[in-house]
């Protein structure tokens, strides 16, 4: 008897310490719910909720709850674990770099683009990457994927797929026309040469693309990716001059010459090559193109008058060396805060954003920019508009009738860029637009 009252207490602490355990961890599992429940009714609010671009889905069926893709994240509250599954917190600050996706253990998240209520316009493309018109290709972020190592690896695979089918009879000029000299048209450009296929990469800008228009201090990688010639570029995370400067390297270390400040105007097939029209009013001769543009394409202009002017610019160069300057930020993106922030330090600068608040900024930039506001560094006029240039003056709209005239030097506008869509459909690629389709997905 007394062995069985003994058995009964150790068997009732057990019990007690198992149910306890249990109660700890189902209060903790509620309150780090609410928790999340609360950050989505914010990011609800400040319109972070709805994804922008490339971004993950999660079976809740699948799930585990094994917190695997939300410490692979390196982005902040963008996934979140609500009643024991990862859900979406801030779709719209999500980068599309799929670290999540490769991290869960059970395989339960997609990418996908576009919602059912958000569409995004993208070509159709088959698993070559090749368009509807065959010998035009399309890869990195025209393609819906932006993220350097996700592109990098399209430009790769685009040029294996050109190279399979390349046919040596046809007479042309190049074997293959790249257009773009960001990640993807790197990336190809290093590929065809070790193709060995005649090629020419052209850029309307500068080597590196919408890279190259960063702020030198942004970090623009944080995963290794594999550029053909060089091998893998292990960094885990890297500024942008080190990425060009491995770009620069690698290219002339192989001979490869990107000719920049050249835009394609038109791409037509005649025959059975394509003519290629740039801007200078050349016209080159290939068998096959591949389409390495951003999904940006040419910058948004305001249309405003004086904006045909030197101290207009749409993207930052060299920041530490523009000092004493009067300085107007157009903008309220990402990159005009982060604009601003660099130029702060050194210059007077008025940041000009025409929304009531800035929204979608991703967590560091909106505290800096805070801050920099209570610290009276930046002069933020938020409902405003710059309705026009003078050669030492701006002239801003505050409001519906409030006008004012500020001393200046020099303008940088972020208003975005122009979709390339037009440009497309000219050529006959067909796009289509985009509501919540998978990109990405595991093979179950």
């Amino acid at each position: 008897m007394e062995v069985f009252i003994e058995k009964l207490v150790i068997y009732s602490i057990v019990f007690l310490l198992c149910a306890i355990v249990v109660f700890i961890y189902l209060r903790k599992q509620i309150r780090e719910s609410r928790e999340v429940e609360t950050k989505i009714k914010k990011a609800k609010q400040d319109g972070l909720h709805e994804p922008v671009s490339l971004y993950p889905v999660v079976d809740p069926n699948s799930c585990i709850k094994s917190g695997a893709c939300i410490l692979a994240c390196p982005e902040k509250d963008i996934l979140g674990i609500r009643n024991g599954k990862a859900t979406l917190i801030n779709a719209s600050r999500c980068i599309g770099h799929g670290a999540c996706f490769n991290a869960c253990p059970v395989q339960a998240i997609t990418l996908r683009i576009g919602t059912e209520q958000r569409g995004v316009e993208l070509p159709e493309l088959n698993p070559t990457f090749e368009t509807n018109v065959q010998g035009i290709y399309i890869a990195g972020e025209l393609g819906g994927m932006g993220l350097i190592k996700n592109a990098v690896g399209q430009g790769k695979e685009a040029v294996d797929n050109i190279a399979k089918i390349l046919d040596k009879s046809i007479d042309a000029e190049y074997d293959l026309i790249i257009v773009g000299a960001g990640p993807a048209g790197i990336s190809a450009s290093l590929n065809a040469k070790k193709h060995n296929l005649k090629f020419l990469t052209l850029e309307q800008d500068s080597l590196g693309g919408t890279v190259f228009t960063f702020p030198r201090s942004k970090i623009v990688m944080t995963h290794a990716m594999d550029l053909p010639l060089y091998g893998k570029v292990k960094f885990k995370e890297t500024s942008k001059s080190e990425l060009l400067k491995i770009w620069q390297t690698v290219l002339h270390e192989n001979n490869i010459a990107i000719k920049e400040n050249t835009k394609v105007e038109s791409v037509n097939r005649e025959g059975n090559v394509f003519k290629v029209e740039t801007k200078s009013g050349d016209i080159l001769t290939t068998k096959c193109v591949l389409l390495a543009i951003g999904r940006r394409g040419t910058p948004r202009k305001l249309n405003i008058p004086g904006e045909v002017s030197e101290k207009v610019a749409y993207r930052l160069l060299e920041p530490e060396e523009i000092r004493g300057k009067n300085i107007v930020v157009v903008g309220g993106g990402d990159s005009a805060i982060e604009s601003a922030l660099l130029l702060v330090d050194q210059n007077k600068v008025c940041l000009s954003y025409r929304g009531e608040a800035f929204s979608r900024l991703k967590p560091k930039n909106s505290e800096r920019i805070n801050k920099a506001i209570s610290d009276g560094m930046v002069d933020v006029k938020l409902n405003s508009n710059l309705i026009s240039i003078e050669d030492e003056t701006v002239t801003l709209s505050l409001g519906t009738k409030e006008v004012v005239n500020l001393k200046n030097d020099l303008v940088y506008i972020f208003a975005g860029g122009e979709l390339p869509i037009p440009f497309l459909k000219k050529m006959g690629v067909e796009v289509s637009m985009k509501y919540g389709e998978v990109m990405m997905k595991h093979n179950k």
